[in-house]
């Protein structure tokens, strides 16, 4: 009988012995370290920034630590709290990033593999504007109670390093299939970064070798006072980094190259929060913790136990503390049809970088996303498209050159006036027609004394 206990007892120690190894041989890695978080239900490694902060901490010695960092930047929130509380009737100005997109491909036409279509680089750039705006009427829009505009904008540069005219989308054969983390850290990005002062980088290529199922990652800003992030070593690879499939909206552009359920642009909306500052919802390590330093320094986003995949609405990783697991977050690890939310603590956060952080704050006064001169300011000819065209609920105005029209007005087939908009900031430029019956549009855009007349069709 004993023998019989002892030999099952021994087989059950072989047999979880084997399940660990095969477990701990399945475990991703990325940056030479294990990934932390778990895989999603679909099979993907939402994001590696923390892992991608190790990487660099481990690299550069004098690198700001977390703990730095973190120190630095609460001061600044407290000044600028005090500032708010000071004048709470001035409004915030909204800032706007100048961005580069380096789609890099080894040959392909464009619209073929990595080397993706324009449609869809424009359907990112219009997420980001929903997202970090709240847009009213978009996927970006909610009505929580600490849900907040960040009063954010991108826009593609119109102004390359050398002066000419660009659309803000570098496309660049590097002759390589598939990019792993070492010759993406020391080839690609400080081969084709643009000065990282004057433009937000993205580089959107065909991840392989030990990021093959990541969809992202980001580095994080520097603090103005530390060494480390200061130096060429880290500046010449400052932006994010995404997966062709994962970049841009199928919604919006649906030409494009897609990755299901990632295809609506938002871990793009994920890792440029990291760019600009903000910690995953749940801190870097898992646990329920109510410490600061264990969470993403912010206090009005509720503690949870570690990554959300699905969208388990009023689920309570952490029931012994105040508050549900903020699922809606960018910065959780849902899918991208679960998120809409950046809360007002995460706001402040972003923009004291924004005001503070070397290659962050100088990007607030570049003049790269205006054409340069002696071009002509604006082509209302060549450089006005609208998309989707037919249009469901959304309709996008999308301005090539960069330069905003004054308005513009839209009227149906009998010539009857349905909306007249004055255009301020890209916001704008979205146009809500989820309330429009069927049928045959015209918009009339207007720049000074030109105009030009469109048609969309809405089903």
């Amino acid at each position: 009988m004993k023998k019989t206990i002892y030999s099952k007892l021994a087989l059950l120690a072989i047999f979880l012995t084997l399940g660990y190894t095969a477990n701990a041989q399945k475990q991703a890695r990325a940056f030479g370290r294990p990934v932390k978080a778990a895989p999603t239900e679909s099979g993907h490694i939402r994001c590696v920034s923390t892992e991608y902060e190790d990487y660099l901490q481990e690299k550069f010695e004098d690198r700001a630590t977390k703990e730095q960092f973190e120190q630095w930047i609460a001061g600044k929130i407290a000044e600028e709290k005090l500032h708010r509380q000071a004048s709470p009737s001035n409004e915030a100005i909204v800032i706007t990033i100048p961005v580069v997109v380096h789609v890099i491909h080894d040959g392909d036409n464009v619209g073929s593999g990595e080397n993706i279509k324009e449609g869809q680089v424009l359907s990112q750039i219009t997420v980001l504007n929903q997202d970090y705006r709240k847009m009213a009427g978009t996927p970006g829009f909610n009505s929580d109670e600490v849900g907040a505009d960040v009063e954010i904008e991108f826009c593609l540069a119109k102004t390359a390093p050398d002066g000419t005219l660009t659309n803000g989308i570098d496309r660049v054969n590097l002759g390589v299939s598939q990019w792993g983390n070492d010759d993406i850290e020391n080839i690609m990005k400080p081969e084709t970064i643009w000065d990282p002062t004057k433009y937000f980088n993205i580089w959107v290529c065909r991840f392989g070798l030990d990021l093959s199922d990541v969809l992202g990652y980001a580095q994080f800003p520097a603090a103005s006072t530390l060494q480390g992030l200061s130096g060429p070593y880290t500046a010449n690879t400052d932006g994010v980094v995404i997966g062709y499939q994962n970049f841009g909206s199928r919604t919006i552009f649906p030409g494009g190259t897609y990755q299901t359920p990632y295809d609506k642009g938002r871990t793009a909306t994920h890792e440029i929060g990291h760019a600009l500052g903000l910690r995953h919802i749940w801190g870097d390590y898992d646990g329920c913790s109510s410490a600061p330093q264990n969470g993403d320094y912010c206090a009005d986003t509720p503690v949870s136990e570690t990554a959300n995949d699905t969208c388990p609405d009023g689920f309570d990783s952490c029931p012994s503390l105040a508050g549900v697991d903020m699922t809606n977050n960018y910065m959780d690890y849902t899918r991208d049809n679960c998120m809409n939310l950046f809360t007002a603590d995460q706001k402040i956060r972003i923009r004291t970088v924004m005001q503070n952080s070397p290659r962050r704050a100088s990007l607030t006064t570049s003049t790269v996303c205006q054409p340069p001169l002696g071009v002509q300011d604006f082509e209302l000819l060549n450089g006005i498209n609208l998309y989707p065209n037919p249009a469901q609920d959304i309709l996008n105005i999308a301005v090539e050159n960069g330069e905003l029209p004054d308005s513009f007005t839209i009227y149906n087939n009998l010539g009857q006036t349905i909306a007249t908009v004055k255009v301020s900031s890209n916001a704008n430029l979205t146009v809500n027609t989820s309330s429009y019956s069927n049928g045959i549009y015209f918009i009339k855009i207007d720049k000074g004394s030109q105009s030009k007349k469109l048609k969309f069709v809405k089903n």
